[in-house]
């Protein structure tokens, strides 16, 4: 009687943890110990349209700055296979390019902004964010007259709004043109774009959190745990420098929801304020809302002084 030999299928499904994100070093001790077991064909996943196939070639992909428009192609065929092979939906990921002569510029109105958190929850639902942590990129704080700064507010408050004699402020990533961000982390993994949205590569973001030391602006995320977003509430439309569906270990932020900002739609947290507080658009062009509220409105920037140059506005009527 002949022992036992593993096979690459069984070995593949039954493998620790393959249902979860790991590491470049887990991912390669595991892949390691399949080579053995299977031979060279591990490596490839035995089947060129495997998962460990996929994620392998997943895991060694270059830089997004540095991919050809067919790498980037490619790397997102893969990652809609992947999440058909792991969680059995249909996603569609988008690698569009900036649009040329296009600025991204916010501007956030506190005459009329009444902290109903409607922004809160659209940017929660369009960039798949983790639900266990309740993980945001917005803040509203509650402040009274004549404080200007966040920290001097109430980021937490669990009452009827508005509140008479008080006033409301959205915090959330700004986009800076000289983002200290950007210059803080040690592997590139974040950048500007030409079209001003800051990114993050999530493959290449090593989660060492100097990005999010260096914001004065208390713009990034850090996901401490693996993300939850329920099957039937996953945001399928997506973007790779976007609400794709991050990993455990690594940075995020806003950004501009870019894959409804280069498809021509107002991001998610705009097109959900009841009351108009939210004003996005393209800074380069004369006739746009934003050109409009920064030539004719009383506007100011956080931390100017700081040099950031963020591309957020806040102004009053």
């Amino acid at each position: 009687m002949k022992p036992l030999q593993p096979s690459c299928s069984t070995t593949l499904s039954e493998s620790p943890d393959a249902d979860k994100t790991r590491g470049r070093r887990d991912f390669l001790k595991g892949a390691l110990q399949l080579a053995a077991l299977c031979g060279t064909a591990a490596l490839t996943g035995c089947e060129p349209g495997g998962r460990f196939g996929l994620q392998w070639q997943e895991f060694f992909k270059k830089n997004y700055r540095l991919m050809t428009p067919l790498e980037k192609e490619a790397t997102v065929q893969r990652l809609e296979q992947l999440a058909k092979l792991r969680r059995g939906i249909d996603i569609h990921i988008s690698a569009a390019e900036p649009v040329k002569e296009v600025l991204f510029g916010y501007a956030f109105n506190l005459t009329r902004c009444e902290g109903f958190m409607e922004c809160v929850q659209a940017c929660v639902r369009e960039n798949n964010l983790d639900r266990k942590s309740k993980t945001q990129y917005i803040r509203i704080f509650e402040l009274e007259p004549g404080q200007m700064s966040p920290e001097s507010g109430n980021g937490q408050y669990f009452h009827e709004v508005p509140v008479n004699g008080h006033f409301y402020m959205g915090i959330q990533c700004f986009h800076c043109q000289n983002a200290p961000c950007v210059k803080a982390c040690p592997t590139k993994a974040t950048w500007m774009e030409p079209d001003g949205i800051v990114v993050v590569d999530y493959d290449w973001c090593i989660g060492c959190r100097y990005c999010m030391a260096a914001c004065p602006y208390w713009g990034r995320r850090f996901n401490w745990n693996e993300p939850y977003v329920p099957k039937e509430e996953i945001t399928l439309k997506q973007h790779y420098l976007g609400n794709r569906l991050r990993s455990r270990g690594m940075m995020e932020k806003c950004t501009f929801c870019i894959q409804r900002s280069r498809d021509g739609q107002l991001p998610a947290c705009a097109a959900a304020c009841p009351t108009g507080a939210r004003v996005f658009g393209n800074l380069l062009d004369p006739d746009s809302e934003i050109r409009f509220v920064l030539k004719h409105k009383k506007v100011f920037r956080l931390k100017e002084d700081l040099g950031t140059e963020p591309k957020f506005w806040f102004f009053v009527d």
